[in-house]
This record gives structure tokens, sequence and C-alpha cells, in this order.
């Protein structure tokens, strides 16, 4: 039977774990090798880590810690941040990540999505596509930590980024990101509707529930947080989590 993935996505500043509101904001959480252990004990499905700042510093993800990650890791992982060549992905993967998460370099250059899936295969290649709603209606893609707009509507990116040879795709909604109180899911929708490669939800989950209305009525396949397994109670208190097997009916 059929289980959407559900994915923690875990964001770094200086190598430390933080979460962000509305990507601002961010609020410092611990260790992300603790972070990981704790993953492992609950059998998560998979981790995505993103260095927020790799990409406005010129630099990538530290690929020691993307192998520290990999010693600890009991789980498949995904890692992004300042990827902008064939060169940074092999050494990304040879420090035993299992996919790299594409982000500013698609908009910058999309032919890097092809020429990456060409050489390592499309279900390495993962490209997140940050969103903000236009102040008149509609979406707008945005990169660079969502400062600039990118001028692609997201429907448009997204059935690019297919075309380009991308694996799957994560859908990020600045807007309700941190906020905790469901993702966007017209957005949502209108992504599984253009695309025929997995689409991954992220921004907005605060319940179980969210993540069962991103994949139905939603259509995403890949269910992905951050404040949902890093936060408890009314008052956000830290504490990692993670579902019961139990609780991950999607019937």
């Amino acid at each position: 039977m059929f289980r959407p993935r559900v994915i923690p996505v875990l964001l770094l500043k200086n190598l430390a774990l933080v979460k962000s509101k509305k990507f601002k904001d961010y609020n410092y959480i611990g260790d992300p090798i603790n972070a990981v252990r704790i993953f492992n004990d609950l059998k998560a499905d998979e981790l995505v880590f993103l260095d927020i700042e790799a990409t406005t510093q010129n630099r990538t993800i530290s690929l020691d810690f993307v192998k520290d990650v990999g010693e600890e890791a009991n789980m498949p992982f995904s890692v992004g941040g300042g990827i902008r060549t064939i060169e940074d992905i092999r050494s990304i993967i040879k420090s035993g990540a299992e996919r790299v998460v594409i982000g500013s370099s698609a908009i910058i250059d999309p032919d890097f999505i092809y020429n990456a899936s060409e050489e390592f295969g499309s279900s390495t290649i993962t490209v997140c596509i940050d969103v903000k709603k236009k102040l008149l209606g509609g979406y707008q893609v945005c990169y660079q930590n969502g400062k600039k707009n990118s001028g692609f509507s997201p429907e448009e990116f997204a059935l690019r980024m297919q075309e380009k040879g991308a694996g799957e795709v994560i859908i990020q909604s600045i807007d309700k990101d941190g906020a905790m109180q469901g993702y966007d899911l017209d957005l949502i929708k209108k992504i599984s509707n253009s695309v025929t490669i997995p689409v991954v939800a992220l921004g907005g989950a605060g319940s179980i529930q969210h993540l069962k209305e991103a994949y139905r009525p939603g259509g995403a396949t890949g269910l992905a947080a951050g404040s949902l397994f890093i936060y408890r109670g009314t008052k956000k208190g830290v504490l990692i989590n993670y579902p019961e097997r139990s609780e991950l009916s999607f019937e």
C-alpha cells in the first residue's frame, strides 16, 4: 500500500540547526547531528538539510557536515545549499547524500538541471521552488532565500524543471513558513496538476491532519515540514519529534 513520505526539513545556519518564520526570524534549535540521532530512533522516512547561507556566501554546504550525517543517519538524506556545478554534486553524493536539493541555480541556469540529471540520473536531482503570493493575487517563484523574484509562475517553473530532468520538486510556501497553520493547498494542487514527477509539500504544517490534507486533496506525494518535527505545545518548546507509524494512516 502506498504511503507518502513524511520528511523533516532541517535548516542550517553556521552548522547549527535553526528554524525560520517566513524566511526570517531564525530561532536556534541545537546540534543537527543530535537531531539525526533522534530521527534515527524515531524511524523517520528520510531527512533534508538545507544550508540557508551557502548561496549568499558563495559556497556549498559543508562536505564534512555531509559526511558526518552520512556516518550517523540510518535513513536516506538530501542536502542543499549553494550547489552550482556538476563537481559540487559529485562531491556531495560521494560524501554520503542520496540526493541534492537545488534552488537558486535552477533559476539562474535551468540547463544546469538538465546537465545534472544527465550525469547523475533524475532520481538524484530535487529542485526546491520557493513561492510567495503576489500583492495583487497569484504566485511568484523567488530565489536567494526569497529575496529575488524570478519572473516565473510556480506551475510554469515546475513544468520546466520536469522537462529539464528533475526527479522531484519541493514546493515551499514562503508565506506559510513556520506558521504551523496548514499548507497552502491551492498552491500544492496547482503544482500537482501541472507535473507528473513527485511533488513534496513544504511550509505551514502544524499537525498530522495538515499532512493528510497535503496528500489528499492536495496531491503531494511527499509531506515535508520543519516546525512540526521540532516544536511541541502552544509555547513551541523545542522537542525533536516524529509521528508514530499508527498516526500515519492516509486512507
